[in-house]
């Protein structure tokens, strides 16, 4: 048998194999030790900005903090609305060895609801256990003093105060001011819309109605800011920056305490509104909607059960009647007509017109009954307005047509936005034939505009709209916008508030105007005026003119009976006014509801207001009895 061969050992190939691998394990630790050295580059030098910043958002923590809400004074620097400090009870779980028995103890202790308790337990397992929880709001000074007393037994426990707004006047100046509440998902909406929602990252509450939510920007301020260091579970360690907020700027209204109050007061029990101005400059002195209601309810959440009964109110508290409540101006707007007949050349201040009882079209049938039932006879322009002659309106209106009785009242602000600083404000509707085919897809008729010419028919307004038209026939039309808003507080001083003018109106002889204030004269002092009796023995002289505006249509030989008629069908009172007459202050406006007669029920409340303004030292109003009404 043959032996087998050794096999020698290649002592270089095994050589040249085991440097080919240590070169290239030498090359992987250098391709290794390189991505290593390039992502140390990358995060140490390239990128260091962006981890450092991403590493300070994990380690400093950036808390907003709530500005001071601005104040709200009236003309004389009485506050309507202030911040009052409110108490929280608030506990911190870790500090707490039995929290179940602990917030038992305290709900005993301050007689709370006991079903907070589930509330607050549910919240507290929410957050985390350094973070103190809200057990109840609200706190009475009687709780705060209780709980002092016992403090050192509720380790973890602790009163926080907080402010929130607080309305001393409550319902006086509801539909005015308005009222703050917490913000909603409609309201993070609109700021983020606005790009405001920044401003308000740590603001629980926004102005919801009224001067609070018309100058929102002004009266919230600017939020500030806190750094705080925290550690890997949230905690604060320190704070290492503070930039403290901005206080929302004051504001002062025009309205008058005294004067809202005591108008309040007149207008108890109705349903209407009143508004009381300067001609001259357009200043709100007063503002009233009755009924109303205390805005407080809405600052802390008001309940279910309470809105609803304040939604479903049949005399609808929650509608501000004053700038929103629309009604058939009536023979209030008689004189600013009378104003536009003298400018069209319809008559003149002398020609005579015969009011029988009642006006027809020429070539029909349809009689237009005055609301005297045998007419007035032969009159001027004078007594037309004096008196309240429908007849005389009638023709007025005929005569000119709808298109110069929509152009010339357009004029004096009715069928448009006043332009008060309000977002709740209704236009009213000042017809035309565009309108009706718009809206009921029918021509317009020579009968729809003998209506228009007493106030009534499709025509409507509100009771900021009239008291803005008698200002503009007061000032002889100059065009005034009204205004709430006096002026706005800073550190420097007061910034007063211009006054807002619209294009003024022209006539073709200024001496139109006086004849229309002569006629408003002789309503009040005339020996026929409607509301002669109402503004007896005023020691100043007024003007003003009386309105009486349908609720329903009558029949064409339907006699309207008050008494029988039922309360909500009953024809709404209208009254304005102005003091004094020579060189007017003050324009006073009064809608009611369902009262019957202008010059028996709305008249004796706008001069008891004018009584007000003219002669401060007068509270109580005149006698409301029955007079004899148009």
């Amino acid at each position: 048998m043959a032996s087998s061969r050794i096999k020698m050992r290649d002592h270089g190939a095994e050589s040249s194999l085991y440097w080919r691998r240590a070169v290239i394990a030498f090359i992987g630790i250098i391709a290794l030790m390189g991505g290593l050295l390039a992502n140390l580059y990358h995060l140490q030098i390239t990128d260091h900005q962006s981890y450092q910043t991403r590493s300070n958002d994990n380690r400093i923590k950036v808390v907003p903090i709530a500005p001071t809400r601005g104040l709200i004074y009236d003309r004389n620097g009485i506050l309507l609305a202030e911040n009052r400090p409110i108490y929280s009870l608030e506990i911190t779980p870790e500090q707490v060895q039995d929290l179940d028995k602990t917030v038992d103890q305290l709900i005993t202790l301050l007689e709370l609801d006991p079903e907070i308790k589930a509330r607050f337990l549910k919240e507290a397992r929410r957050q985390r256990r350094f973070n103190p929880v809200v057990l109840v709001n609200l706190l009475t000074e009687q709780q705060v003093a209780r709980f002092s007393i016992n403090q050192h037994k509720y380790p973890g426990a602790a009163i926080e105060a907080y402010l929130k707004r607080f309305y001393p006047y409550r319902d006086t100046f509801t539909h005015a001011v308005g009222y703050v509440a917490r913000i909603n998902d409609k309201d993070v909406a609109r700021l983020k819309e606005d790009n405001k929602l920044a401003n308000y990252a740590s603001t629980r509450d926004i102005g919801k109605l009224g001067v609070e939510r018309y100058y929102e920007d002004t009266l919230h301020g600017q939020t500030g800011y806190q750094e705080v260091e925290v550690n890997n579970r949230g905690r604060v360690i320190r704070t290492l920056k503070y930039q403290p907020p901005i206080p929302g700027s004051d504001i002062y209204l025009n309205l008058d305490v005294a004067l809202q109050q005591q108008a309040q007061e007149l207008m108890a029990k109705r349903r209407g509104a009143a508004v009381i101005m300067t001609p001259k400059d357009g200043k709100i002195l007063s503002l009233i909607s009755s009924p109303s209601y205390d805005p407080n309810l809405f600052v802390h959440g008001i309940s279910g059960s309470e809105y609803r009964h304040l939604l479903n109110n049949p005399d609808r508290p929650l509608i501000n009647r004053a700038s929103q409540g629309i009604y058939a101006p009536a023979s209030t707007v008689k004189p600013m007509l009378a104003i536009m007949g003298l400018n069209e050349g319809a008559f003149t201040p002398s020609t005579r017109f015969f009011g029988g009882p009642y006006f027809q079209i020429p070539n029909t049938k349809r009689k237009f009954r005055d609301w005297r039932r045998w007419g007035h006879g032969w009159m001027d322009v004078y007594r037309a307005i004096e008196i309240s002659a429908d007849t005389f309106f009638y023709d007025l209106a005929y005569k000119v047509g709808i298109d110069g009785i929509n152009d010339y009242m357009g004029r004096f602000g009715f069928g448009e936005y006043s332009g008060i600083d309000l977002h709740e404000e209704a236009n009213g509707n000042l017809p035309s034939r565009e309108w009706k085919k718009a809206r009921h897809k029918q021509p317009w008729y020579q009968g729809d505009t003998i209506s228009v010419g007493i106030g009534q028919g499709y025509w409507t307004a509100t009771p900021l709209q009239l008291a803005r038209a008698t200002s503009i026939l007061v000032d002889k039309g100059e065009t005034i916008h009204p205004r709430l808003l006096h002026g706005i507080g800073t550190p420097e001083g007061m910034i007063d508030m211009p006054v807002s003018k619209g294009q003024p109106i022209t006539l073709k002889q200024e001496s139109f105007w006086d004849v229309s204030l002569t006629g408003m004269h002789r309503v009040i002092n005339g020996k026929e005026g409607t509301a002669r009796r109402a503004f007896a023995n005023t020691p100043y002289t007024a003007a003003g003119k009386s309105g009486t505006a349908q609720v329903f249509s009558l029949a064409e030989n339907q006699q309207y009976d008050h008494e029988k008629t039922k309360e909500h069908l009953r024809d709404n009172a209208l009254f304005t006014a102005f003091a004094p007459y020579e060189n007017p202050e003050v324009v006073v406006s009064v809608v009611l509801e369902n009262a019957g007669g202008g010059s028996s029920q709305a008249a004796p409340v706008a001069r008891a207001l004018l009584d007000l303004y003219m002669i401060p030292e007068i509270i109580d109003a005149p006698n409301t009895q029955e007079l004899t009404d148009e």
